[in-house]
């Protein structure tokens, strides 16, 4: 394995909610429960799970906007939350973020010279004689004309917004860069054309990405390992080659299976054929939710709607275990 760039190290995240609007109580929940996870250098790891799991709580806590309840984040081997204002400074140059609404991301405003000025202002990257020029650099390797710099936001289509929110995230030299869902709002011919983009940019300077997506197909395209999160637990990590192949029972001797969330999330992709959808729909017992029942705070978060769930499910959390090279399960049923 490659040195990480980003390392989470038991992180949990808990939220108060309010029983009502003039309650004096409150409730936790649990968006991130213990969380062990590393984004390596040179990786594209993808991070999927239902709406809610908690994969942009984990983005945010990544980039430091969020603190964790317990545990601890590293970048580069340093725990980020003893940086002091100047490291802070430091890594906000290099970890950035691209957005998933390539509009509301940008100001309005703002030119696209004044746009992408903006970092290169902040952490003095380079005089502002020289501005102009890295801006059109910039532009150049998202492969858009320099000729845009004094236009606004709204005179561009999704996608070139998009490629101008990746120039801005190019613009501090970032070491990682955490993409969240950034093709979901864009057509589909747009969205090969970001993906196709990203990959170039990844390889051409060594990026690390954390790109969280719905879509399992680009998941599967883009990433070198894949993440499932369910509830705030991680459920699976395995290699890119593992993730969307042929789905068996996890009982039988066949290396071919997932954590019984993961099956559920695979068959949850649109297929044409009406018998195949039927039997996907086996074993779904309900949408997720955070339950906060002492039965289930201790244990698998999947455990109510898990066919294969036993009682140890419910009182007692599984760890992370490799079944084969590289790919883990969190799992008591699955040996």
């Amino acid at each position: 394995m490659k040195d990480s760039i980003c390392e989470f190290k038991a992180v949990s995240k808990d939220y108060s909610n309010p029983h009502g609007f003039f309650a004096t109580d409150s409730y936790k929940i649990k968006a991130l429960d213990r969380i062990n996870l590393s984004v390596e250098q040179d990786e594209i790891l993808g991070l999927v799970g239902e709406s809610g799991c908690g994969k942009s709580t984990l983005a945010k806590i990544a980039l430091g906007l969020e603190s964790p309840t317990s545990g601890q984040v590293f970048f580069s081997g340093h725990d980020i939350a003893g940086f002091d204002k100047t490291r802070m400074k430091i890594f906000r140059r290099q970890a950035q973020m691209v957005f998933q609404d390539p509009f509301s991301s940008l100001n309005p405003k703002k030119t696209v010279l004044k746009i992408l000025s903006e970092p290169l202002k902040i952490h003095r990257l380079c005089s502002k004689d020289h501005y102009e020029e890295r801006v059109s650099e910039l532009l150049q390797e998202v492969g858009l004309s320099e000729r845009i710099l004094n236009r606004y936001p709204h005179e561009f289509s999704g996608g070139q917004r998009q490629r101008i929110g990746l120039a801005r995230a190019l613009a501090t030299m970032p070491r990682m860069i955490i993409a969240d869902e950034p093709t979901s709002a864009l057509d589909v011919s747009i969205q090969a054309q970001i993906i196709n983009l990203l990959l170039d940019l990844q390889e051409r300077h060594k990026l690390s990405f954390l790109f969280i997506s719905h879509d399992l197909p680009v998941i599967q395209f883009v990433s070198h390992r894949v993440a499932v999160l369910y509830n705030g637990q991680l459920m699976e990590l395995m290699p890119r080659s593992a993730f969307l192949q042929s789905q068996n029972h996890p009982m039988t001797k066949s290396s071919n299976y997932h954590h019984p969330y993961t099956s559920l999330l695979l068959n949850s992709v649109p297929v044409p054929d009406p018998k195949a959808r039927a039997e996907a729909k086996k074993g779904d017992h309900g949408a997720a939710f955070n339950y906060r029942s002492d039965r289930y705070q201790d244990g698998c978060a999947f455990c109510p709607r898990c066919d294969l769930a036993v009682d140890r499910c419910g009182i007692e959390r599984p760890l992370l275990k490799e079944i084969e090279k590289d790919h883990f399960i969190a799992c008591h049923v699955i040996t």
